[in-house]
């Protein structure tokens, strides 16, 4: 790895890239699962299949932008995807600043990505839940705007509807983008890709 890849980026030989959404088909277009389409994107490039883990995870080991990588999808509901991402962590022996959770945004207009390490979780259930099973809020996410639900409409309900007809259009595209930052941050680091995208 390149020293900038290293700059408040994964420093270690291998890491865990999880996507946050809810499993099953009936969810799978929702706003919710912005994580679970990276991730599936990333499959796709790596040419490797999901194989079901005993941590609760949907894993695969690959590599990504030159890198050792295992992608995971939590085979459980988002508000407690915790316990699969931790666990997941520990089998494949991943420090929490290794990890890379990446997941929708409400409070980013759609189409805007961002970057951060640690902080808030924002109102995420998931991330809270992330966090709490991690025993740190230290580690990498990738922030997937999704918008705000119109007029009075409650958040829960809006982040388990599909996106719209004209957001459709243009969310194949974003999920490739938030797939090469995904990339970006792995070679370049976190200060790097966040001036180049934020």
């Amino acid at each position: 790895m390149t020293a900038a890849g290293s700059a408040n980026g994964v420093a270690g030989d291998i890491a865990l890239i999880v996507g946050l959404g809810n499993p099953g088909p009936g969810y799978a277009g929702n706003r919710h699962n912005a994580g679970f389409m990276v991730v599936d994107e990333l499959a796709r490039r790596a040419g490797g299949r999901f194989a079901a883990q005993k941590t609760g995870a949907d894993v695969l080991e690959a590599r990504l932008a030159g890198r050792r990588v295992v992608l995971a999808r939590p085979r459980s509901f988002m508000n407690v995807s915790g316990p699969a991402v931790a666990a997941t962590a520990r089998y494949f022996k991943i420090p929490p600043t290794d990890v890379i959770v990446v997941h929708d945004d409400l409070d980013l207009d759609f189409g805007v990505l961002k970057l951060k390490r640690g902080g808030g979780e924002g109102g995420h259930n998931g991330l809270r839940s992330v966090s709490a099973c991690l025993g740190t809020r230290d580690y990498l996410r990738v922030r997937f705007g999704i918008g705000r639900p119109p007029g009075r409409m409650d958040p829960a309900d809006y982040v388990l509807r599909d996106f719209s007809s004209i957001q459709r259009e243009e969310l194949g595209l974003l999920v490739d983008r938030c797939a090469d930052v995904v990339e970006q941050l792995l070679t370049q680091g976190l200060a790097a890709t966040q001036n180049q995208v934020h």
